[in-house]
């Protein structure tokens, strides 16, 4: 990598976009970055970038902003699978909606390449490790918005002769990882209770398995998607598939670190929730050279330490219900998390 690009980050002042702008400005490249503050905070955004407090789905000033850029990162997302069954509107405005403006402004400018960060909800429940070549069978709002912003950008990118790259990150963490919002990112809910003294909120049996990935082996492989030729045209995930681990044992992680000993409290399952998730990460390692340098023992401490010197703080219920029943999770009912 010796050429030097302006480059768009949607999402900078979240958690993978922050960290992704504050790497590639230590690479020497010009970095625009833009975030409506939904679910970012304002001490993520490095001092170094040109920022825009902006909603992707304003067009007009999203084409503007997209001057001269060369490639873009596209990381904003309202990124609430469980949520998205009783938000659906504003999920999928946020995800597909503002996706489509993105990679509209992106294709006028003519860039030279899009990565786009899809999820994991693409595969829905399918027979894990999730590979690449499974065709994507989501099973909620938020992943079928997901996987329509693909298909948009697939369109638009092969008839405008534009490189894409769609990257499927799961369940990341690590500092700069949004913990005051109650409806996601599981592992920093659990501890921004636990240090509050309060007992975790595990809903159903807690035996839903997952892998989780650090944020640094995330970059390791975000970083070449910037212009490594041979990802053109690839949907690759991104993360580690070697600890495949249940909910109620993240809570006794969370518990060893944390000093807590209260007994998760257990609530109804979530509507749509899939059991077990987690992808394999062959195609990363052949094509990236992906090596998970960091467990999870160690991507839990790191979160914990960076909430630890931050400071605990209240949940923000800042997204609205907008299907409210008996299907509804009363901890989001009555804001109890």
């Amino acid at each position: 990598m010796t050429k030097k690009y302006k480059i768009l980050i949607t999402g900078a002042a979240g958690f993978l976009g922050s960290h992704l702008s504050e790497k590639l400005t230590e690479l020497g490249h010009t970095v625009v970055g833009i975030d409506n503050m939904i679910g970012g905070y304002k001490d993520n955004i490095p001092n170094n970038i040109e920022f825009h407090d902006l909603d992707c789905c304003d067009f007009p000033k999203i084409k503007k902003i997209m001057k001269d850029v060369e490639v873009v990162y596209h990381c904003a997302a309202t990124a609430h699978e469980g949520l998205s069954v009783f938000s659906p509107y504003e999920i999928t405005r946020n995800n597909y909606l503002a996706s489509v403006s993105i990679f509209s402004a992106a294709i006028n400018e003519k860039v030279k390449r899009i990565i786009y960060c899809s999820s994991m909800a693409r595969y829905g429940d399918q027979k894990t490790p999730f590979t690449e070549d499974m065709k994507a069978k989501p099973v909620d709002p938020y992943g079928i918005s997901k996987v329509a912003a693909e298909e948009v950008l697939k369109n638009l990118c092969e008839l405008n002769n534009i490189e894409y790259v769609i990257a499927v990150p799961h369940n990341i963490i690590g500092p700069k990882q949004i913990y005051t919002d109650p409806y996601r990112n599981v592992v920093s809910i659990f501890l921004n209770r636990m240090m509050q003294g309060k007992a975790p909120i595990v809903y159903g049996d807690g035996e839903q398995r997952r892998c989780f990935s650090y944020i640094d082996d995330c970059l390791s492989c975000m970083i070449p998607m910037l212009d490594q030729e041979n990802l053109n045209k690839q949907i690759i995930n991104i993360g580690p598939d070697e600890e495949f681990v249940t909910v109620n044992k993240v809570v006794e992680i969370c518990s060893n670190i944390t000093g807590s000993n209260l007994e998760p409290i257990h609530m109804a399952d979530r509507p749509k929730e899939v059991k077990h998730a987690t992808c394999s990460a062959d195609k990363a390692r052949k094509l990236l050279n992906y090596e998970t340098k960091v467990n999870l023992n160690q991507g839990i401490k790191q979160t914990y330490e960076y909430i630890k010197k931050r400071g605990t703080r209240d949940f923000d219920y800042r997204l609205s219900i907008e299907i409210d029943n008996d299907l509804t999770p009363k901890t989001w009912k009555n804001k109890e998390i």
